[in-house]
């Protein structure tokens, strides 16, 4: 796992990752040229699907889960409940 503290960060190990023959795939992972399989994740994501509120964990979890690559801002949004 790679823990990301913003989406610039979140991008750059994707990309650095799946270029080459790396290839995407579901809910933050990656498998990189040499078939080594990574999830890059925001740090707080952890918070977010354990919060004490089940429907901000669910919608979280809702959003990240129809996600490659995961987006901040999306995450953040389903938080909110916006």
């Amino acid at each position: 796992m790679i823990f990301c503290e913003n989406q610039e960060e979140i991008d750059y190990y994707w990309t650095k990752l799946t270029e080459n023959g790396g290839e995407p795939g579901p809910c933050g992972w990656l498998k990189d040229r040499y078939g080594v399989s990574w999830q890059v994740i925001p740090d707080r994501l952890d918070d977010m699907i354990t919060d004490p509120d089940p429907a901000k964990a669910a919608r979280v979890t809702q959003a990240f889960m129809a996600m490659g690559k995961f987006d901040i801002a999306a995450l953040d949004k389903a938080y909110a409940g916006e």
